[in-house]
């Protein structure tokens, strides 16, 4: 059940993007499981890649022909992660680069490969290198909620963004992107693949920065179920085609809306993975004000977030907030004085200068639990740094999907 998630059926083309896709059954039959980005010559790739030092194949090789080559191709199967493969994962994912690039006619590494699904299974190669040329062959500009749905997994909807907006006078940019994820997700990254794309045109220098940015705001502030995946990936692409000149600095007068933009499509995606998390029946923000340290109010969410006490609270709609208390007291604040801590649910104040607060009532409480969407805001006294993350409560439906996941 996702929470509040619509699903979008109507994108703007990004002009240098076009998109196919193809059903090879690397896992089911009859389902669109490739799905090919034709990127226009001149385009300008970055990404954010998983923290997981069993980093999957796929993964190993995009950081690689990012750092050799102007990118043309992008190719991501779902299905089977092609992680935990060894050697055998490796020549698989530089031989569906291979193929690619010789059905595509550039080089191999101007493609970037993708794969999401069951860790520990090698590709059924001759299924998805017979994909390749279908999934070519029909490349469009209007492939993306098709392209949104052919990368999913566990995911119960697709997830989209787009927008055209204008930048200065005369200059106008479009932005769209896809998204999928829902299980195994935590920062640094998750078990989630992101594709946001924009005609605009910014130098490659700043686009790197832009995309590290923006991810640290959106992808790595979201959280499932604190596991972290071997697969994830979050590409930023300016295909350099809008009718506008070159942005290479912060400092141009264009870079704001830009920006604030971009941050736009980025919070979708992320936030659409946590409102479509396995088994997910609340979005919650988790909030920490008055910390002393980004660090600090960090380590305060995210212990909050993971608490599986707090989260089958939540689930139950049942607001037991000394589970809340608890989790902020082991979240390894240093000299944390606790009369200066504060909590909220939405408007509603549950602990007051470190106790339970007098206004506060069960009722009050259990209202606030019921919702869909429920503001944990907790407040240290220490600081002025706020910091945000997004997580999910934990239901019986996330044991149910994860135990039957290979089955």
């Amino acid at each position: 059940m996702a929470v509040g998630l619509e699903v979008l059926q109507n994108y703007h083309p990004v002009s240098g993007i076009r998109i196919g896709i193809a059903q090879a059954g690397i896992k089911y039959e009859n389902r669109n499981d490739l799905v090919i980005f034709e990127l226009a010559e001149g385009s300008r790739v970055s990404g954010v890649f998983t923290l997981n030092a069993f980093c999957a194949a796929p993964v190993q090789i995009a950081k690689k022909h990012l750092a050799e080559a102007d990118i043309r191709y992008l190719v991501i199967n779902t299905g089977n992660a092609n992680a935990g493969t060894g050697p055998q994962g490796m020549i698989d994912a530089l031989a569906t680069c291979a193929e690619l690039a010789t059905l595509a006619k550039v080089e191999l590494n101007q493609v970037l490969p993708f794969s999401t699904g069951v860790i520990g299974e090698l590709l059924p190669m001759d299924k998805l290198l017979a994909g390749l040329s279908p999934a070519l062959s029909n490349v469009s500009n209007n492939a993306w909620p098709t392209a949104a749905e052919g990368i999913m997994t566990t995911d119960t909807l697709p997830k989209g963004y787009s927008q055209k907006l204008e930048v200065a006078a005369g200059e106008t940019i479009s932005i769209s992107g896809i998204s999928k994820g829902s299980g195994m997700i935590m920062p640094n990254m998750a078990t989630m693949l992101a594709y946001l794309t924009t005609d605009a045109v910014i130098a490659k220098p700043l686009l790197d920065v832009m995309c590290k940015e923006l991810a640290d705001k959106s992808f790595n502030r979201v959280t499932v179920d604190g596991d972290t995946s071997t697969n994830d990936s979050c590409i930023l692409i300016a295909t350099a085609q809008a009718d506008m000149t070159e942005i290479s600095s912060k400092d141009d007068s264009r870079y704001p809306a830009i920006f604030n933009a971009l941050l736009e499509a980025f919070m979708v995606l992320s936030h659409a993975i946590v409102r479509d998390g396995e088994g997910a029946t609340k979005f919650v923000t988790m909030e920490v004000q008055q910390a002393a340290s980004v660090q600090e109010a960090l380590d305060v969410a995210y212990t909050v977030a993971h608490s599986p006490l707090v989260k089958t609270a939540l689930f139950a709609s049942d607001a037991n907030w000394g589970r809340i208390l608890a989790a902020v007291g082991r979240a390894g604040v240093k000299n944390m004085i606790l009369e200066d801590i504060d909590i909220y649910l939405d408007d509603v104040c549950i602990v007051k200068s470190g106790g339970r607060a007098a206004s506060y009532t069960e009722e009050a409480g259990a209202a606030i639990f019921a919702q869909q969407e429920i503001i944990i805001s907790i407040r240290l006294g220490r600081g002025e740094v706020t910091e945000r993350v997004w997580t999910t409560d934990l239901s019986h439906d996330y044991v149910s999907i994860n135990a039957d996941y290979r089955s």
